[in-house]
């Protein structure tokens, strides 16, 4: 039996006129050098263990994790000196690099759905972290939606890294903010 010709137009035209989804986006571009510019505190760290693990281990959000992760820091770039850091995220035992060229305008793999922001970080691997306080007076990455505001990087001299020493080296000399044009957000 054939489909009458009403129902098969609409389902034809749902297929040609339908546009993609996102479950997160924003509007405008991201700028990297509003991000450092931005930032509270930048520092790199490495993501230890548990502070409090998940309630339940076998049901992750992409939003706000119950659970904390303890960092150890490593290096200061901006901000208050401090020798530990607990964020709110999941422990993981794979990587999660940003696919982009740095200096990055996109946030990683890990935070293009959902909530916007990358919670998952792998244990024993070394995070560039840029912080605000939120309204609750803790420190937080969550303050820039798809931003890179917490990636992991590759090494101790990763491309990324360098980039934001260099320019958080220039905002605080006093250089202008609109030194280099932001390239637009990618969905």
């Amino acid at each position: 039996m054939k489909p009458p010709r009403t129902v098969l137009f609409w389902i034809l035209s749902g297929a040609v006129f339908a546009y993609p989804v996102h479950a997160c986006s924003i509007v405008g571009s991201i700028s990297n050098l509003k991000l450092v510019d931005d930032a509270e505190m930048i520092i790199r760290a490495k993501a230890v263990e548990y502070a409090s693990p998940p309630s339940n281990p076998r049901m992750w959000t992409t939003g706000v994790p119950d659970s904390r992760i303890r960092f150890n820091v490593i290096e200061r770039i901006r901000g208050a000196e401090i020798s530990e850091l607990i964020l709110p995220g999941y422990l993981v035992d794979r990587d999660d690099f940003n696919d982009q060229e740095p200096p990055y305008t996109f946030v990683r793999p890990g935070g293009r759905g959902g909530s916007c922001f990358a919670n998952s970080y792998r244990t024993g691997g070394q995070f560039l972290l840029f912080l605000k306080k939120g309204g609750n007076g803790e420190l937080t990455v969550n303050w820039y939606a798809l931003a890179p505001v917490n990636e992991q990087l590759h090494s101790d001299d990763d491309p990324w890294i360098l980039w934001v020493r260099e320019r958080a080296k220039r905002v605080a000399g006093g250089t202008s903010k609109s030194e280099t044009k932001p390239r637009p957000a990618k969905p």
